[in-house]
């Protein structure tokens, strides 16, 4: 960023209101919510609603992103990103003019925190949304690029992983804009950065291996082994290294196929853990049932055992009455 973006609008204290140039609408800044290559995001009010707003000095960098958005907006069937609200400028100064867009606030939580809260069997089912989206977005002729938990979020109702920052979506075909080094598979060796719907699951493969591994790991000096290596590494993993393996060497041609497999692995784990389930209700009704035999055996040879003591002792006083 130049040293004019930094000292203007990257530290927007809450309260400074920002006027809309053309359509005159008013936002009041809450709080910053991230910033990235070409802009800020920030929480703020308009109306009475908290929305996200997107401001750069960069109006070409902000435009692509709009018309990104407007291009979700079209896609027939799918919720992708967040709806576009508003674009415009702002005008501080007579010598200074930002662009800046707004958007739907997308209220939740990021993916790691979700999963520490609520449990890592969550993972695959938001995983499975996701490839439903990227597949949408794939087939409508765009690459995310960027995909990392960053740009993730877990919205609570409902329950659904979606996407907040489009900063890196790319024309299929086009070199990918932004990356992150951990989930590109340029920097792991594995392929180019030439926007494919490999390059997303690529990245899908590590969102989910990052899951596993919080604080990430170095590429060493065999990139590919090292990434095998930490999946055979960990017990959970290992469960989908086929699927992994495939994401990461671009075997799947769609995102589909690869939900397909990821759906399969699943539901042969749920179909082991209800037989796993049952074997255990069932050994436990079998323990519950000798438990029960035995204790009934005991408790006959106790009332036999004193049936004979009570008969000696009669005998013997017998005896003894006898003489």
């Amino acid at each position: 960023m130049k040293a004019s973006m930094k000292s203007t609008i990257t530290n927007l204290s809450p309260g400074v209101t920002i006027h809309g140039k053309w359509h005159q609408k008013v936002y009041r800044i809450v709080k910053r919510l991230g910033h990235g290559a070409i802009g800020v995001v920030y929480l703020a009010q308009c109306e009475g609603k908290y929305v996200a707003l997107k401001i750069s000095e960069q109006a070409a960098s902000i435009t692509t992103e709009v018309n990104v958005l407007k291009a979700f907006g079209k896609v027939q069937g799918a919720n992708l990103g967040p709806s576009l609200l508003d674009v415009d400028d702002w005008a501080p100064s007579v010598n200074k003019q930002y662009s800046f867009y707004v958007m739907e606030y997308l209220h939740g939580v990021d993916l790691n925190t979700f999963l520490k809260s609520k449990g890592y069997e969550w993972l695959f089912i938001l995983i499975i949304q996701l490839l439903d989206d990227l597949d949408h977005l794939h087939r409508a002729g765009w690459v995310f690029g960027d995909l990392k938990p960053e740009n993730l979020i877990v919205t609570k109702k409902p329950i659904r992983l979606r996407w907040i920052d489009v900063g890196g979506t790319t024309i299929k075909g086009r070199a990918v804009k932004e990356y992150t080094e951990f989930y590109d598979r340029g920097y792991w060796g594995f392929g180019s950065r030439k926007a494919d719907p490999k390059y997303d699951l690529f990245a899908v493969a590590m969102v989910i291996v990052q899951a596993y591994y919080p604080n990430r790991f170095d590429k060493g000096a065999n990139p590919q082994k090292t990434l095998k290596s930490k999946i055979s590494l960990h017990k959970e993993l290992r469960k989908y290294a086929f699927c992994l393996h495939k994401a990461m060497e671009g075997s799947y041609a769609s995102s589909k196929e690869m939900k397909q497999d990821l759906s399969k692995i699943i539901l042969a784990r749920q179909k082991q853990a209800e037989q796993t389930s049952t074997k255990k209700g069932l050994q436990h009704i079998q323990s519950k049932q000798t438990t029960s035999t035995n204790s009934h055996s005991t408790k006959w040879m106790e009332s036999l055992g004193l049936v004979m003591v009570s008969a000696i002792v009669f005998m013997f006083f017998l005896l003894l009455s006898s003489f």
